[in-house]
């Protein structure tokens, strides 16, 4: 591991993997030995075109050649932004058709929770236990886990926690709620799927009350889960749907969308009411066009759920208790976390990248581009079984 990576770039935890990159291609990444590493992760749910798309390099590429960042975001009428908003609106279910570009999904969760209050007026916001929105304070807020945010209190006030798939805390939504805040599959949770209708009865419970629902898509969208985005599996349409990770191809963003008439609100009343220098920039616009654009007008979304069913079929094994998710949104659970962390450190040697979910031990993330073939899944699940068996045989 580079001593000048540790040194001079802040770390997220004690124990990065440390890899030193050297370029990266398709569904591969490349160390600077030259020893090349199949990835199921795709930068966590991020690089959903894989690495180096040549649609979305070459619409960086022209972006480039014309103008980077002109002006604060809002003022400046820049087209890739412009396109990629109007193609966005004529892909989801209305009313929501007008799209707040920022640069994180933490961002578009702020916004979003700041939103919800600005439309109803009210203050109470309500999250999930176990869920992720994001890491500033107020997505940490709205974090279902105690231990990681327990040393950053006081965080923003008002804020109440259901258990997802729970009908009985439904009730707990009231005409004190500004919004509820839910990811349509529950990522760092497991990914836990909605049961039994519970989005929908969320979503007539908010009706009911008029309060906001809020859908995180920040891992779960832009064709991971079989739909365009993963609410679309659920019979439900959110008031504000947030957007992060694929929607860029790899680059840097993410958004809010809403009905114009909820969206307007954030311009007036006080004015900048949500700013941002850096969104909407017009070269990872046109990247998040060209990425929508291969999503859309490919076979690659109904393919998810053609090699969903090929990684169930492959990853059959005595120490996998089960795969939870849906589509390339997959977790091949253990029955300890030392098994967890024994599979990926082991399938890392072996030239194949896995990673973990933030807070289900048991759990082995597989998020690999959408893009990844049949024979690399195959090719990747056999490293996954050579490394089980080895632990296995190790008692």
């Amino acid at each position: 591991m580079n001593p000048e990576f540790l040194k001079y770039q802040a770390q997220t935890s004690p124990y990065p993997l440390g890899m030193e990159v050297s370029h990266a291609v398709g569904c591969y990444i490349y160390d600077t030995n030259n020893k090349k590493y199949l990835d199921f992760v795709a930068g966590v749910s991020a690089c959903s075109l894989g690495h180096q798309n040549p649609r979305v390099n070459q619409a960086i590429k022209d972006q480039l050649d014309k103008y980077s960042h002109v002006m604060v975001y809002g003022e400046y009428s820049q087209s890739p932004a412009v396109e990629y908003c109007k193609l966005l609106a004529s892909l989801l279910p209305k009313p929501l058709e007008k799209t707040y570009l920022v640069n994180s999904g933490t961002e578009a969760t702020e916004g979003a929770l700041k939103l919800a209050r600005r439309v109803t007026g009210r203050s109470q916001l309500i999250s999930c236990f176990n869920a992720y929105h994001g890491n500033t304070m107020g997505s940490m807020s709205v974090m279902g886990f105690e231990e990681r945010k327990q040393i950053f209190r006081p965080l923003i006030p008002d804020v109440d926690f259901i258990t997802f798939n729970n009908e009985d805390d439904i009730q707990k939504i009231t005409t004190k709620t500004a919004g509820i805040i839910l990811e349509s599959i529950q990522g760092g949770a497991g990914f836990i799927k909605p049961q039994n209708d519970f989005l929908l009865k969320v979503r007539q419970r908010c009706d009911e009350v008029g309060a906001l629902m809020i859908i995180d898509e920040i891992q779960p969208g832009f064709g991971r889960t079989g739909k365009l985005f993963g609410f679309e599996n659920y019979n439900v349409v959110p008031d504000i749907v947030i957007l992060g990770k694929g929607m860029g191809g790899g680059m840097p963003v993410g958004a809010f969308t809403a009905a114009a008439k909820h969206m307007d609100l954030l311009s007036d009343n006080p004015k900048l009411g949500h700013i941002t220098t850096f969104g909407g920039h017009p070269v990872i616009a046109a990247a998040c066009l060209a990425t929508l654009q291969e999503i859309t007008e490919t076979d690659l979304i109904p393919q998810t759920l053609v090699k969903e069913k090929l990684f169930r079929s492959l990853l059959v094994h005595p120490l996998i208790t089960e795969i939870r998710g849906k589509g390339l949104m997959l977790a091949a659970m253990t029955a300890h976390p030392e098994i967890t962390n024994k599979v990926i450190f082991k399938c890392q040697d072996k030239g194949l990248i896995l990673f973990w979910l933030l807070f289900e031990g048991n759990a082995i993330r597989i998020t690999p581009p959408l893009t990844i073939s049949e024979d690399e899944i195959r090719e990747g699940c056999a490293i996954i079984l050579q490394s089980l068996d080895e632990i296995a045989n190790e008692g």
